[in-house]
């Protein structure tokens, strides 16, 4: 395995998980304030806020799209982390998965972000922790301002490839306050020691281009530091795992060890294993169920009351 097969993990599945998006965001300018001393306060309209900031990079930027009739005791939020190994991408591949929500869910607030991608050479940008630390700022950002937004501050997290590792180490190691409910993890890495990465003999120079050893205790084995599987605890977030049987860039062997792992800690979870490699061709039928599947996740685990 090269450096490039573990630094890009491709993101075709995005435009062929759902279903094309043609429809263009209508962006609403301001938020309407809560005005509890109103007996009869009109419903709050829905209303799209682009390109928010959440810190002083040009990346760290979230879009964030409010429902109709929202108000801060029911109106939860989903927030969705896009792939392209760590290196690449941008949230506006996961246009897809913001019409699946509003389609099936309409009164749930969603979050779509940007964060910092790494860069190597001599304007070195490390991925971790700097990118699972960027899910935390938007979190936190949000939480904030929950009053302006009317928003209830519980999340589920939707992840694809670099993306979905990103929202479970954020989850299993970040969430100190069980803030995240679920997250959907779609052919995310999920473990670094297994021998598909570390039979590569560029593995480790890889590995180290990817973390910021400053920001981890000395002796810290950063295979294991930064993988999913040895980071699961008992107040882990049920997770929905969905993996490819034969797919190139990220094993099915890292979603039957999660899988294994989430059990041993008594983790609601499921894993679905498709045919075919890291999205790209999966079947009709498949992607279909995967709509379902996630669909019943957010009903189940982040339902509105």
């Amino acid at each position: 395995m090269s450096y490039r097969k573990l630094a890009v993990f491709c993101t075709t599945i995005l435009s062929l998980v759902f279903f094309s998006c043609n429809s263009s965001f209508e962006e609403i300018g301001g938020i309407e304030k809560d005005r509890s001393d109103s007996p009869e306060r009109p419903p709050l309209e829905k209303a799209t806020l682009m390109n928010i900031s959440y810190g002083s990079h040009p990346l760290q930027k979230y879009d964030i799209y409010l429902p109709f009739n929202r108000n801060a005791e029911k109106t939860k939020v989903i927030i969705l982390v896009h792939g392209g190994g760590w290196i690449e991408g941008d949230k506006e591949s996961m246009t897809p998965f913001i019409e699946l929500i509003k389609e099936h869910h309409p009164d749930h607030a969603i979050v779509n972000m940007n964060y910092v991608l790494a860069e190597i050479g001599p304007s070195f940008v490390p991925a971790f922790p700097n990118q699972f630390q960027d899910i935390g700022r938007v979190i936190n950002q949000i939480i904030e301002a929950k009053s302006e937004y009317q928003i209830l501050p519980q999340f589920g997290m939707i992840g694809t490839s670099a993306g979905a590792h990103l929202s479970l180490m954020y989850d299993f190691v970040y969430d100190t306050e069980d803030q995240v409910k679920f997250v959907v993890d779609i052919v995310g890495p999920t473990d670094f020691t297994d021998p598909f990465y570390t039979e590569d003999p560029n593995f480790n120079l890889a590995l180290s281009v990817f973390v910021d050893e400053s920001q981890y205790p000395q002796g810290t084995n950063y295979a294991e530091a930064v993988s999913p599987v040895y980071n699961v605890r008992s107040s882990s977030s049920p997770v929905a795992l969905f993996y490819g049987d034969e797919d190139p860039l990220v094993p099915l062997s890292n979603g039957i060890v999660l899988d294994e792992v989430l059990t041993d800690f008594g983790i609601e979870h499921n894993l679905t294993v498709y045919q075919g490699g890291h999205g790209d061709d999966w079947s009709t039928d498949d992607l279909e169920d995967i709509q379902e599947q996630i669909n019943q996740f957010i009903d189940l685990h982040l339902p509105v009351n």
